[in-house]
């Protein structure tokens, strides 16, 4: 395995009009931080992620801030070369992979729900000692909850609360767009599975947010080719509840949970929602491990 410098593996796309994707991972045999395990490569880099920023002129909203402050630096650098004089940030939710350069922008507003602010305030002390290591942990400054709708010069954001993947999602939408930045609500190959004695909750609000108007998807994590390209269709919805769905099965049904990834999600990749990405196998093993844990509790 290779170690590369932090960010030197970014790149830059534009998936759709006004918006930038920056995408980093899913370099084949390359690690980023550490041969041992580690949140940053196994929980994001291995498996690829993306974080986005919407432009208007010299406005610029945020999403997320990547997964260390060189990848941080790199967007604002990247913004500021724009013409970019006024950021705001929105955090998708308070995991680590998503919050690592918020040091970077702790001069612009940081918007995030109550349930995300309450969650990093909780876990101020383990992120700030984790491996690696977010500190200081700089917090979110303006607080919202269930929905917020924003302007970024003339495009209309609406900012909308959601329980899906973890307790404090928040998931961006562009009307005039038509388009989602969803988060890690969304994953390709599989979602992974934070709080498994939620998922049946999970599944509630993936049908709420089906009922929206959006025809593209952009999640966190997924394919560079398929972000670059413009995003998921609304079949990666589909897709995602039915991998939901077949976990909760795996509580009563021993050998559906010994099935490999491949196995279990072949109906999954036989279409063109989502796409089978080894890397995955590992969180589906630990996904299902989870999901029948939680149901002895």
């Amino acid at each position: 395995m290779t170690k590369p410098p932090l960010g030197s593996t970014m790149r830059l796309v534009r998936p759709a009009p006004n918006v930038l994707g920056f995408y980093d991972g899913r370099v084949d045999r390359v690690r980023i931080w550490s041969d041992e395990p580690n949140w940053l490569d196994d929980g994001a880099y291995t498996l690829g992620i993306c974080t986005y920023a919407i432009v208007d002129g010299s406005q610029a909203l945020v999403y997320d801030t990547h997964i260390s402050l060189a990848h941080a630096r790199f967007i604002r650098r990247t913004l500021g070369e724009m013409g970019v004089t006024s950021i705001r940030v929105v955090l998708s939710h308070w995991h680590d992979d998503h919050i690592a350069g918020n040091e970077v922008f702790q001069d612009c507003e940081i918007i995030a729900n109550s349930l995300t602010a309450s969650a990093l305030e909780r876990g101020r002390a383990e992120i700030e000692g984790g491996n690696p290591p977010i500190k200081p942990l700089v917090l979110p400054n303006r607080i919202f909850d269930n929905s917020l709708s924003l302007r970024v010069g003339a495009i209309a954001i609406e900012l909308r609360q959601v329980e899906i993947h973890s307790h404090d999602g928040t998931v961006l939408l562009m009307p005039d767009a038509g388009l989602l930045l969803a988060g890690d609500t969304l994953e390709d190959s599989i979602t992974y599975v934070s709080e498994p004695e939620r998922l049946e909750e999970h599944l509630i609000d993936l049908e709420r947010m089906s009922g929206w108007g959006f025809d593209r998807i952009l999640p966190n994590h997924g394919s560079f080719e398929t972000i670059k390209a413009g995003g998921y269709d609304r079949s990666f919805i589909t897709a995602t509840e039915a991998y939901v769905r077949k976990l909760l099965a795996c509580r009563q049904d021993p050998d559906l949970a010994k099935q490999d990834l491949k196995t279990f999600g072949a109906d999954m990749f036989s279409t063109t929602a989502v796409e089978y990405f080894a890397p995955y196998e590992p969180v589906h093993r630990q996904n299902v491990e989870a999901v029948v844990a939680a149901k002895r509790r």
